[in-house]
């Protein structure tokens, strides 16, 4: 049995707010706030911020270390073990693999989402990481194998997402074409000509949708509509179960997802950027508005923290709320009860941040010490 004491640090509690107190954790548990604790660990947490392990529900960071470059891919285990290193390292505890299964060759096509399962049953992992199966609408050829994924177990969260019109969009512009076409490993003529061949299909696609939907009911994963432009998107894609609204491009998309009580989901390099790369709406003016509840890393997961300490420093939201966004909201959308916010019993999902320079000191997952900087372990003792 595992057993880590915290002590003299303001523990961020979900009914007090921040409180200096200390901590035992105990195999994997969080056993006590205040009291006494048995022999193990100690780590000296005065003057830290003690914080709930941070809960990414999309990122898909980690297909960069698959391919850092278009047509350069590195095997999937290796990649995996540095993304663990990386959420960790930046306080996340339990991380939702944005995994898409496209029609597209390559980095978002079948073989990779197959390589990507055994991998991720490979090994034992620190850091929860679970897949959020990002569904291509056209993608028709490998609804039997998505359909057994979610009935195995494989999936923990499904999200409906049709890229094909914009891709077909970005196909006249030879420079953005040739994205696509290189992500997939193909030559442009070639791409251009298989991407006709599956925009052909649309007629198939709303049956196709309503199968998978249906399959994600009946395993009772939580599901998401990715990108919705329009109040008629959103509303069709809630009729086939989807609770969880991704990425809006439009407020309205957002307010009335929240008038539905909805999770709205927004990027926390929106926050920290200031803006959105691809210039929709506002991640921090859609939080303060109380339309977002929800940020994730989106692809960069150093933003996660740095978006909560931001949106705190503009002086809407106090730490508590602001954590909220990267904690126990993500946790509850995913249905995640056991993690989010610390309390007895729960997983010991914990991170140390230094408040001035919100530098992160330690993450603890699971109970296991994950991540410690030197300044962690210097504080760090055996009793």
């Amino acid at each position: 049995m595992t057993f880590i004491r915290i002590t003299g640090g303001q523990v961020l509690l979900d009914k007090d707010g921040l409180v200096t107190t200390d901590l035992s954790l105990s195999d994997g548990r969080i056993e006590a706030i205040g009291g006494a604790g048995g022999k193990g660990l100690s780590l000296n947490a005065a003057g830290l911020l003690v914080l709930p392990g941070i809960v990414d529900i999309h990122g898909d960071a980690f297909e960069r270390q698959i391919q850092p470059r278009p047509g350069v891919n590195f095997p999937v285990g290796i990649a995996l073990r540095d993304t663990e290193r990386q959420l960790l390292a930046n306080g996340i505890t339990t991380a939702f693999h944005g995994v898409t299964l496209s029609w597209e060759p390559g980095l978002r096509g079948l073989d990779a989402w197959q390589a990507m399962m055994i991998a991720l049953e490979a090994e034992s992992w620190t850091c929860d990481m679970r897949v959020h199966l990002r569904w291509e609408a056209y993608n028709l050829d490998a609804l039997d194998t998505a359909l057994a994924d979610i009935a195995a177990g494989r999936v923990h969260l499904l999200a409906f997402n049709d890229h094909t019109p914009s891709i077909m969009k970005k196909l006249k512009d030879p420079v953005e074409g040739a994205k696509y076409a290189g992500r997939a490993g193909m030559k442009m003529d070639a791409f251009q000509a298989f991407t006709d061949r599956i925009a052909a299909r649309a007629n198939e696609v709303p049956a196709a949708l309503e199968r998978i939907g249906a399959a994600a009911r009946e395993a009772g994963l939580p599901m998401a509509s990715h990108d919705d432009d329009t109040l008629p998107v959103r509303a069709r894609f809630r009729a086939l179960g989807a609770r969880i609204c991704e990425f809006p491009t439009a407020e309205d998309v957002g307010r009335d997802a929240r008038a539905q009580n909805e999770h709205v989901v927004m990027g926390s390099p929106n926050v920290v950027r200031g803006r959105s790369h691809l210039n929709w709406a506002s991640a921090a003016v859609m939080a303060e508005a109380g339309i977002c509840d929800i940020l994730s890393s989106d692809y960069y997961y150093p933003a996660m923290a740095r978006a909560a300490f931001i949106l705190t420093d503009r002086g809407t939201f106090d730490l508590p709320r602001a954590w909220a966004l990267i904690s126990s909201n993500p946790a509850a959308a995913a249905g995640l009860t056991d993690r989010g916010t610390i309390e007895a019993g729960k997983r010991a999902d914990v991170v140390l941040f230094e408040p001035t320079e919100r530098r992160l000191v330690a993450t603890i997952a699971g109970g296991r010490l994950a991540h410690l900087s030197a300044e962690g372990a210097a504080r760090l003792t055996v009793h």
